[in-house]
């Protein structure tokens, strides 16, 4: 075996002394080449090790040596050449604030969606207690109110003198009519001061001047003061409509609408009605402006049959819708249209009353004028209505022309039942029908958002 290792590195052995230093020196030399192997295996390993883990993070990461140039060449390259590099979009949750208009029309449309068609067409009526419960004279709400508004859900009910005996027994009324009835409900009055002042002349409320009156002062701002006197009193007691103030003017000799206009002159009408609208809307009350087109220009009286005026399309362009524009500029978010034929407005409706007309209600009130408050009829038991038209024909007629709401039928039941028979059999939409309650309501639930 020594032999085979000695003649391995052709050493030569001549006596023990010298074969014991060659075994040393081999054994040194083979333990420093061991050593040596050891020391590169463990390099090795550690090398190894050190170059998995920096791999083991390029994997993990993407973001390779190679790869990562790889990436910035083709950036480079993209941007170069002007290409767009689509980025997907990540899915986020947006949150959107509803204005306060937004919010008022869900509370009005899911407040329509749930109605039935019944409902829908009673509460386009504004009618008094009398015409819903068949008593003669109404001074209380009692069991009787509470079984008419479950059978008829009426948009509203409209009190004279006769209904008031005291502040007390007004407001009670009042109160349990709102307590019985389904649906919000508009509690509206005449009261416009001096002559027309059904409260005042019950001794209830206080009397304030009339319109005439108050035009001879000249000054407008006495218009406010009596319009917020008015509303303040009918608010406490419970009125949130009221069917002032007259924005007619009082332009020809003997003309119907008497002291009950602030004057003839546009302009300073004008004034006069701004003021009012502003005051009244101010104490919480629906103003309503009266009695469009405008029926001062005729000394004949709608209450008791037909009357005319002759008045030109351009006068009342620039005189009567003037006043009725300042009106619905201050505010006013009702327009009562009066029975008056107008020749001039209703070329293609000859002989027509104003508030059965299409021509006036939609083609010059809602689209020439732009006013997208609630438009009612003035009361339909007036003789230049009862006089010539049947209650529900009276009725659909005036829905048709664009009206939203029907002041007063001279017979209730049969306006109402003409109506929902003309929705039912498709003479009138029922979106039709819907498009007026959204003005109706945005009125009344107008507190929701406030």
């Amino acid at each position: 075996m020594r032999e085979d290792t000695d003649m391995q590195y052709g050493e030569a052995t001549p006596d023990k002394e010298q074969d014991r230093q060659y075994r040393r020196e081999l054994r040194r030399k083979r333990r420093k080449r061991n050593q040596l192997a050891a020391y590169t295996a463990v390099v090795v390993l550690i090398a190894l090790f050190a170059m998995g883990i920096v791999m083991g993070v390029q994997a993990l990461s993407g973001y390779g040596k190679h790869d990562t140039q790889e990436k910035q060449d083709k950036v480079e390259e993209l941007l170069a050449t002007e290409s767009s590099i689509a980025v997907p979009e990540q899915p986020t949750e947006t949150i959107v604030e509803l204005t306060d208009e937004q919010k008022l029309d869900e509370i009005v449309d899911a407040g329509i969606a749930v109605m039935p068609l019944e409902d829908k067409v009673a509460g386009l009526f504004i009618v008094t207690p009398e015409a819903i419960t068949g008593v003669d004279t109404a001074v209380k709400a009692g069991d009787g109110t509470k079984e008419a508004l479950g059978k008829y859900s009426v948009g509203g009910i409209v009190y004279f003198g006769k209904n008031m005996r005291s502040e007390e027994q007004l407001k009670e009324m009042i109160d349990n009519t709102r307590l019985y009835a389904n649906y919000p409900l508009f509690i509206a009055v005449d009261e416009e001061g001096g002559s027309v002042s059904r409260m005042a002349a019950a001794g209830i409320g206080t009397k304030v001047d009339t319109a005439q009156a108050i035009g001879e002062t000249k000054d407008p701002a006495k218009a406010y003061e009596a319009a917020s006197t008015i509303g303040g009193y009918l608010s406490e007691l419970g009125f949130n409509l009221n069917f002032a103030p007259v924005a007619d003017l009082n332009n020809v000799e003997g003309s119907t609408i008497g002291d009950r206009s602030y004057g003839s002159d546009a302009t300073e009408v004008s004034e006069y009605v701004s003021n009012a609208v502003t005051a009244m809307e101010e104490q919480g009350v629906t103003a309503c402006l009266k009695h469009f087109p405008g029926i001062g220009s005729t000394s004949e009286d709608t209450h008791d049959g037909r009357a005319i005026s002759e008045r030109t399309a351009e006068e009342f362009s620039a005189e009567e819708f003037a006043v009725f524009r300042a009106g619905i500029d201050a505010g006013a978010d009702m327009v009562m249209v009066g029975h008056v034929i107008v020749p001039a407005l209703t070329e293609q409706e000859e002989g027509i009353p104003c508030s059965l007309s299409e021509e006036v209600v939609t083609g010059i009130l809602r689209e020439e004028m732009d006013f997208d408050g609630v438009i009612i009829t003035d009361a339909m038991n007036m003789g230049a209505i009862s006089e010539y038209y049947e209650s529900d024909q009276a009725a659909v007629l005036a829905l048709r022309a664009g009206c939203d709401m029907i002041l007063m039928p001279e017979d209730f039941e049969k306006a109402y039942n003409g109506v929902l028979q003309a929705v039912q059999d498709g003479t009138i939409s029922e979106e039709r029908i819907n498009d007026s309650l959204r003005r109706i309501y945005r009125i009344k639930y107008a507190d929701k958002i406030r």
